[in-house]
This record gives structure tokens, C-alpha cells and sequence, in this order.
């Protein structure tokens, strides 16, 4: 295949100039990175600590999701959503490039490496909800779906190719070493990102004017959510599924794995599987014609909930493997139709404050399942504890596509001949 026929063969928002290429591939490298980064610093805290110390670490990355992910959209959307994402990728090279230099020198101890974590939580807090909010700004309404689920395509991908890159890493080299190229991820992420102009987002009300209070623009944002009642019983059914569905298939998996098939080689082809699935779900959602988004989300929810309860069906290996693929389509084709809704229906000027609410009900509230699921299979027992899991979620799903404006809200109209013209490659700032 030639190189002008491969060109012809990607996705327009990737194939015309404009600034959504350099935001696409400066996100690829970075998530890929960040991929690398969880089996680094488990390798790299057991290498002189414990596994509580390991979970100190991780629940540090996690605990500013809970705290600041709502303060970080206010100030994307007060700021500028591109500023405040270069300002978290050179605070998160920072922390990295502190992070590899600790473990590479042997002076890590725990309370260090918590700290960085929890700086670099802090930083991603405060960039994702000014992603979500640029999405928009740099790709023509009709391709906005096709913009999240490439996206979302680069993150299946390399949840099966960072795991790889850093085991390869670690065994060359070391856990620092692996921690130190994905800071580098980071400077090429920023990189990019100077690359992108966008025009600054007209005020819609007094609650979003530049001269506005913090307090103001935060009212504002809720206020966003309050009036769409399919937003806010999305957000209780995206919470449900982080806090019950997701974190019991996460801790309690493995466990069910090593006790009930073959250990950690079946626990690996069932994870395997999801991430197939999930790649399938994105390349799906690339060309798939959804005129009513919101329904079609809700329905995957629904699929995506009941992960938990098929991996406590008492089956085989394979048979869970087959279904965790079927689930990793729904949990792909949500998350892309969910992050367009929100995209397509919020005014321009608020994205961010209303994706903050969406990261604090999945990310900020994910630690609490967490928390709950060891204790409550050890109460109860796994099976049924997976099952009654995924009966929670898909209850919480089910109410939320119950909603009439979840069912009847369209994708709003677009005009095709002026959306047919790719975006200026850089805008005015």
C-alpha cells in the first residue's frame, strides 16, 4: 500500500489539516505513555515496599479526581481549555521526570512517590475536563463522533500495547526508566498542543463572562446540569458503574480467576478479550450513523453493566472471554456516544464544567468500589457479590434510559456544506 493510499484511507478529521492532528497525535503518544506508567510504579514501589505501600501510591493518583476534577473544569473554561492543558502536561514531565530520577537513584521512599502521585492526579484532574471541552473547538460538529472514537480507539490500543512497552522497558532497563519515557510522552503532548489555536468561546450569560467569579462560572456549570435531566441521570448511572460494576470486576476478577479457571493465563485472555472488543466498539462507533445518541448510550450502559455478572456466571474461560468482548463494545460505543452528547447538547462555553462532573462521578467516586468490594466478597462471596455488582449497575442504566429525554433527544442539525471544510490548521487565538 502506497503511502498517498494510506492517506486516502484514514478518517477525514485525521486526513485534512487542522488542529484536531496535532491534538489526536500528541494524545496518542501521551496515552500510551500513560499506560506504561501503572506497571512501572508497581514494579518499581514493590522493588523496596509492600502492597499497601503500592496502594497508598495508586489511591494518591486517584484521590484529586474526588477533589479537584470540578475546579479544573471551572478554570479550563475561565482560563482557556488549551492553556490549562499545556500547564498539566509540563507539571505532570515535572512529577514524571522527579518520579523516573527517584527510582533510577534508589532514594524513593513512599511518602515521595504518594506526593508525586498525587500531583500528577491533581494535573490530570484539571486536563481532562479542558480535553473534553477542546474536542469541539478544533473539529466541525459532524465529526465529532468520529474525533471521540478515534480517541477512544488510541486508548483500547494502547491499553494492550503500553502494559507490553513497559514490561519491555522494565526488563531492558528499569522501572525508572520506563517512568522517564512517559514523561517524555508528555513534552511532545505540549508540543503539539502549541500547535493548536482555537478562537475564544462567545459568553453565553453572565454566569460565563471573563470578568465572571469563580463561583459564578461554577453555579453556571451546574446549572448546565440540573437542566437536562438525561445529563444528570447519566451522570448517577456512569457513577453506578464505576463505583460497583467496574471495581468489582477489577479487584475481584483475578481473584475469581486464580480460585475458579486458570489462574492469571486465564484472568490474561479474559482481560485480552475486553480489549478487543473494545477496539471493535471504537472502529463501530467511527462510521456508525446515530441520530439519537443519548438511547443508543444508555443501551450500551446496560451491556456494559452486566461485565461483573458474567464473570461470576460460574462459566468456562472462554465463554467469559467471548462475553467481556461483547462488553468491551457497549463500554466503547458509551463512552464515545456519551462524550459527543455532552459535546453536541451543553453550550460551547460550559463543555468543561460539565465533563468535570463526569470525571468526578467515575474517577473521583471509582476509589469508594474499591474500597467496598474485597470486604464485601469476603462477607457474602464472590458470585454473588459480581452478580449483585452488575444488578445495581444495570438497574441504575435502566432508570437512566427510562427517561423520556433520554429516549427522545436528537443530534442537533448540522449544515453540511460549511462542515464539509476542514478547520484552519491555526486560528486567531
Amino acid at each position: 500500500m502506497t503511502g498517498a493510499s494510506a492517506q486516502r484511507r484514514l478518517p477525514a478529521s485525521l486526513r485534512e489539516p487542522g488542529p484536531f492532528r496535532y491534538l489526536f497525535w500528541g494524545q496518542a503518544l501521551s496515552v500510551l505513555g500513560d499506560r506504561v506508567v501503572p506497571i512501572a510504579i508497581a514494579f518499581g514501589v514493590l522493588g523496596f515496599g509492600s502492597t499497601t505501600d503500592l496502594g497508598l501510591v495508586l489511591a494518591a493518583g486517584g484521590i484529586p479526581f474526588a477533589l479537584f476534577a470540578i475546579v479544573g473544569g471551572v478554570l479550563s473554561d475561565r482560563l482557556g481549555r488549551r492553556n490549562v492543558m499545556i500547564a498539566a502536561d509540563v507539571l505532570r514531565t515535572v512529577v514524571q521526570v522527579l518520579t523516573a530520577t527517584l527510582l533510577i537513584t534508589g532514594a524513593a521512599e513512599v511518602w515521595m512517590l504518594a506526593a508525586l502521585s498525587f500531583a500528577y492526579g491533581l494535573s490530570a484532574a484539571s486536563f481532562m475536563p479542558a480535553f473534553m471541552g477542546l474536542i469541539p473547538q478544533v473539529v466541525p460538529p459532524a465529526r465529532l463522533q468520529e474525533a471521540n472514537a478515534l480517541i477512544s480507539l488510541t486508548r483500547s490500543l494502547a491499553n494492550v500495547a503500553g502494559p507490553a512497552l513497559a514490561g519491555a522497558i522494565i526488563a531492558v532497563s528499569g522501572p525508572g526508566e520506563a517512568i522517564a519515557v512517559d514523561a517524555f510522552t508528555f513534552v511532545i503532548s505540549a508540543a503539539c498542543l502549541l500547535r493548536v489555536r482555537v478562537e475564544p468561546l462567545p459568553a453565553r450569560g453572565p454566569g460565563d463572562g471573563a470578568a465572571a467569579g469563580f463561583v459564578d462560572q461554577l453555579r453556571e456549570g451546574w446549572r448546565e446540569v440540573q437542566t437536562r435531566p438525561w445529563l444528570r441521570w447519566g451522570l448517577v448511572a456512569m457513577a453506578s458503574y464505576h463505583v460497583f460494576v467496574l471495581p468489582s470486576v477489577l479487584v475481584l476478577g483475578p481473584t475469581l480467576a486464580q480460585r475458579d479457571l486458570g489462574g492469571a493465563s486465564s484472568w490474561a485472555a479474559i482481560v485480552a478479550c475486553w480489549g478487543v472488543g473494545s477496539i471493535v466498539g471504537n472502529v463501530i462507533a467511527l462510521r456508525l450513523p446515530v441520530q439519537r445518541p443519548v438511547f443508543v448510550a444508555a443501551l450500551a450502559l446496560v451491556g456494559a453493566s452486566l461485565q461483573a455478572a458474567v464473570i461470576g456466571s460460574g462459566r468456562g474461560t472462554v465463554e467469559i472471554a467471548a462475553l467481556q468482548a461483547m462488553s468491551g463494545v457497549c463500554v466503547a460505543l458509551f463512552f464515545t456516544l456519551w462524550d459527543t452528547s455532552i459535546q453536541e447538547q451543553v453550550p460551547p462555553a460550559a463543555v468543561s464544567r460539565v465533563s468535570s462532573y463526569d470525571f468526578t462521578a467515575s474517577m473521583g467516586l471509582m476509589p469508594i468500589g474499591m474500597a467496598i468490594a474485597g470486604p464485601l466478597a469476603d462477607a457474602v462471596g464472590l458470585q454473588p457479590t459480581l452478580i449483585g455488582m452488575s444488578v445495581l449497575g444495570v438497574l441504575s442504566a435502566l432508570a437512566w434510559l427510562a427517561q423520556p429525554s433520554v429516549r427522545h433527544l436528537r443530534r442537533p442539525e448540522h449544515d453540511p456544506v460549511a462542515e464539509a471544510e476542514p478547520a484552519p490548521e491555526v486560528a486567531a487565538a
